[in-house]
């Protein structure tokens, strides 16, 4: 903006000076006048054409565009903080014109009920210790991107807790050599790519990028809740491959995958697996989110397929900014259907004799209220059900836990939170969350906990012959801090 002011400056003082210099000295015909203002025109636009624009999206929707002329940017025309798994933040701090950096630290208070001895949690991917200070998740890093040649690139780096709990449900690093936990575990996003500047923006990216299959961000802080529903937890975080995102007008993404597995660092066998997600929302209070993929994610069965669909609409349905009480309010309701099959050994749906049934099924709705003029205050609550006979999706115990996931086995279970958020300003989080899960087969870190007698490693503890003790019902309170810029 300021340098189109200049340029307008500049342009009207060279249309004084040239009519001053026509009166005394030189006289230009009307076509020679209006070459000249032509060309000075040009050149504004020229101009301002190559002053790029990056706009960050949230739900990885980054788009650089060098002609903001042409087609506007996706999604920009409205305000969409509210959704949520969408970041609240209007604009990033750390932005120029080549990179956009950020950095999120989230810490918690996980309190156990039950008080396992070993202060481990168990079936949850937000949280991994209990009734101590945890620091489950640090991202650092950021895009860099190039407006005049469409290149780009993302790293992320993750530390915390979550970069052991979050790979171990990966079982592809066990195939071969080179050690994939190691390699990877580190990286919550890293990919290369290139940005076309046709319709409102083509992305297509190369690496390890987030799925957003489940609603959910991987991120925390974009989160109305913290200790996702089982369709989240149990669902991919991230896809290790290429996609390719298409942004055919400024309310609609279609995204297109290629990808080694189901939140796999390699592939279970030699078929990658596909999918594509569409994101579509054709007004301010309404979003609309679907995946579909298909894949060969069971070691050492190639003939055994996996299809799963993940459905969500978010939707505001109060809005009244400035007001006192509640001034914003939404909900979220998203609906999962997989299954598996293929192998004469499982089937999706319906049992026969020696075929059981393999599928998923889940569901999960939340609603949230704004309260105030500044909207620093927010609660949410809601839950979720999920069945998963096979138990394909299911999360294992950790230590010493046994999940076995044959063919026939049954898993259902049920969840409800309940949150206080308090956001003093764009940077921070505080909150507080009552949750209660509950499943049909021993599946939560009981008082025993699931490493050892005295719940300590070799050598102060002995696992040897320690069976874990997982109970069937878990109810927690998590005090959680999140600083993100």
């Amino acid at each position: 903006m300021k340098n189109q002011f200049t340029a307008a400056l500049a342009v009207t003082g060279c249309l004084c000076a040239l009519h001053a210099t026509a009166q005394t000295q030189i006289t230009l015909s009307p076509a020679d006048r209006q070459a000249i203002i032509s060309q000075l025109r040009q050149e504004m636009r020229d101009s301002a054409a190559r002053q790029a624009t990056t706009h960050v999206i949230s739900n990885d929707l980054t788009v650089t565009k060098t002609d903001t002329s042409a087609a506007s940017e996706p999604f920009a025309w409205g305000d969409f903080t509210w959704v949520q798994g969408a970041n609240r933040q209007k604009k990033a701090l750390l932005d120029t014109k080549y990179f956009t950096g950020g950095t999120t630290i989230d810490c918690n208070y996980n309190y156990s009920f039950a008080r396992p001895i070993d202060h481990t949690n168990s079936g949850s991917t937000a949280t991994f210790r209990s009734n101590e200070f945890n620091i489950s998740y640090i991202e650092a890093g950021g895009e860099f991107h190039d407006p005049k040649t469409g290149a780009r690139a993302k790293l992320f780096l993750q530390f915390g807790t979550r970069a052991t709990g979050i790979p171990r449900n990966d079982n592809t690093p066990l195939r071969g050599q080179f050690d994939l936990y190691t390699a990877l575990r580190f990286v919550t996003e890293g990919y290369a790519g290139i940005h076309l500047n046709k319709m409102h923006g083509i992305n297509i990216d190369f690496g390890i990028f987030k799925s957003y299959v489940g609603l959910l961000s991987y991120n925390n802080f974009e989160n109305w809740n913290y200790q996702p529903s089982y369709t989240s937890d149990n669902t991919p975080w991230f896809f290790t491959g290429s996609r390719v995102q298409l942004f055919p007008t400024d309310k609609l993404k279609v995204e297109l995958w290629l990808v080694n597995g189901w939140q796999t660092y390699g592939m279970f066998n030699e078929s990658p697996g596909v999918g594509f997600q569409i994101q579509y929302r054709p007004k301010e209070w309404l979003s609309v989110l679907a995946s579909s993929y298909y894949g060969h994610d069971t070691a050492l069965d190639p003939n055994r397929y996996r299809f799963h669909t993940d459905n969500s609409v978010v939707a505001r349905y109060y809005n009244a900014p400035g007001g006192r009480g509640i001034t914003k309010a939404a909900f979220s309701l998203t609906g999962d259907l997989g299954f598996e099959g293929g192998d004469g050994q499982v089937r999706g749906f319906g049992n026969r004799p020696g075929i059981p049934e393999q599928n998923f099924l889940s569901a999960m709705f939340y609603n949230r209220f704004w309260y105030g003029p500044k909207q620093h205050f927010a609660t949410t609550f809601g839950g979720g059900v999920i069945s998963n006979p096979g138990r394909y999706l299911a999360l294992l115990p950790t230590g010493t836990g046994v999940l076995t996931q044959n063919p026939g086995d049954q898993f259902k279970g049920w969840d409800a939170s309940a949150n206080m958020q308090y956001m003093p300003n764009d940077y921070l989080t505080f909150g507080i969350e009552y949750v209660t899960r509950h499943a049909s087969v021993p599946y939560f870190s009981g008082h025993g906990g699931v490493t050892s007698p005295n719940g300590w490693n070799p050598p102060i503890g002995d696992p040897t012959g320690y069976v874990a003790d997982l109970v069937k019902d878990e109810n927690r309170l998590i005090f959680s801090t999140i600083f993100r810029f």
